[in-house]
């Protein structure tokens, strides 16, 4: 069951669902179980290896991901050391059928370690089994640690995919967003990818910021457009508990209607640039090469975390270590991580367990919240029943416009209020899960 429709009546920025169940939604696990008992009926011949490092080398302040800012270089030090022994745990318990079909490092920025630790990262995903260079893989990277010795390595080891997240190209925004940073750092930043020859390149922009007006976010929008990126994901602000934007007095009446329009202008200069909308955040330019290999997405089944910030998915069990936003306590977790033995390694500490009511919801969370919708052939052919007869609320969003196909696709209307959507989507059973988590 979901909630009435007073969920679609607030407001249109209420949560990105960009997984689901949240994050916020997982608890520890008792008793822990074995990754070898997990992972037993997996597929596991064309997995997805996620690598987490935890740094950066400041704290935005509209973010609430696990990192930590400048971390000194012997806790980095022991972090790759004690990830290869992660790794090692985690490859025995998947077995020696198991393979890569892609990769992504994520943080914190992956790029905050220094070319040479870059290296010995690299050598602990080979080690898990990785073709690298060899399979799709996408890197996040920052204007500051965009560096071309760095992004050297990266290209070195085949990676496919560059993301900066850039968020505005006027000094002022970037400082109003808790980012200081200049933009010729984020130009040169921007030359050294270009250089390094990668692929596909994606630069991040938020809207929302306080001060930003239409003429500001065109000027961000036209200098990303002059670098021909592959892809753009375009962010509406949030101001999350415990972040550095959440400690301010941030908010006004027309907030949300500034983000809407911000939005709309945005979806007019891209499409009028030749880049098609793919989610409400993501748009890829209509002329870039198709993917070779699965696209990208960081939520897919078959997901296999490494590092203490990760996540990884099975079918009917998502898992990680503790989760946490406050200076102080992501130190505390990530000093758990750094002293646990490896045998610890072998099992799963928190999560939540999907029956199957909740992995059709997450099926057709996933793909009603893309342009493409729902295919309601591939949902019966996996769960043995149309959609519409698991999920008779989506007529609703019909009746709003906000979707066609029987519910099954959104229309702009509806993309432009996927984060009012997806929670509306969500499970009561994974809600009051969520309403009982205490941000820390």
């Amino acid at each position: 069951m979901t909630s009435t429709d007073t969920g679609l009546d607030g407001s249109p920025y209420q949560q990105y669902l960009y997984a689901y169940p949240h994050k916020t939604s997982y608890r520890p696990l008792r008793p822990r179980p074995l990754l070898a008992d997990v992972w037993r009926a997996e597929a596991r011949e064309a997995l997805f290896l996620y690598v987490h490092l935890p740094f950066c080398e400041m704290r935005c302040g509209f973010c609430n991901l696990f990192t930590r800012a400048n971390a000194p270089a012997e806790q980095v030090t022991a972090y790759l050391r004690q990830l290869r022994r992660q790794a090692g745990r985690v490859a025995e318990a998947l077995g020696d059928d198991a393979g890569y079909a892609r990769a992504a490092l994520g943080g914190g920025t992956p790029t905050y370690l220094t070319a040479d630790e870059l290296t010995e990262l690299f050598g602990i995903a080979t080690a898990m089994g990785a073709r690298l260079p060899g399979v799709p893989l996408s890197v996040e990277t920052s204007p500051a640690t965009a560096t071309p010795d760095r992004l050297a390595v990266l290209a070195a080891h085949g990676a496919t995919r560059v993301s900066i997240g850039v968020q505005s190209f006027l000094d002022a925004e970037a400082r109003a967003a808790g980012r200081p940073q200049r933009r010729a750092e984020v130009e040169a930043a921007l030359t050294a990818i270009r250089d390094a020859r990668i692929p596909v390149l994606n630069i991040d922009l938020i809207y929302g910021i306080d001060g930003q007006t239409a003429d500001t976010w065109r000027e961000s929008l036209d200098a990303a457009l002059a670098w021909r990126p592959e892809e753009l994901y375009l962010y509406p602000l949030y101001v999350r508990p415990l972040t550095g934007l959440g400690r301010r007095a941030h908010g006004r009446a027309d907030w949300d209607a500034q983000r809407l329009a911000l939005y709309e202008q945005a979806v007019a200069t891209l499409g009028a640039a030749g880049y098609r909308q793919e989610s409400m955040r993501q748009f890829r330019r209509a002329d870039a090469p198709t993917p070779n290999g699965p696209d990208y997405c960081c939520q897919d089944d078959g997901m296999v975390g490494l590092g203490c910030g990760a996540r990884s998915y099975t079918t009917s069990l998502h898992y990680s270590f503790d989760y946490a936003v406050g200076v102080s306590q992501v130190r505390a977790v990530l000093d758990d991580y750094l002293a646990r033995p490896a045998d610890d390694f072998r099992y799963a500490e928190f999560g939540f367990t999907l029956d199957g009511a909740e992995q059709r919801r997450r099926w057709l969370l996933k793909s009603l919240l893309r342009a493409d919708g729902v295919d309601a052939a591939a949902y019966r052919a996996r769960f043995g029943r149309p959609p519409g007869d698991d999920f008779p609320e989506l007529g609703r969003l019909v009746d709003r416009g906000w979707a066609g196909d029987g519910g099954l696709r959104l229309t702009p209307a509806g993309l432009a209020r996927s984060d009012a959507v997806g929670p509306w989507l969500t499970s009561a059973r994974v809600r009051d899960a969520m309403t009982g988590y205490v941000p820390r």
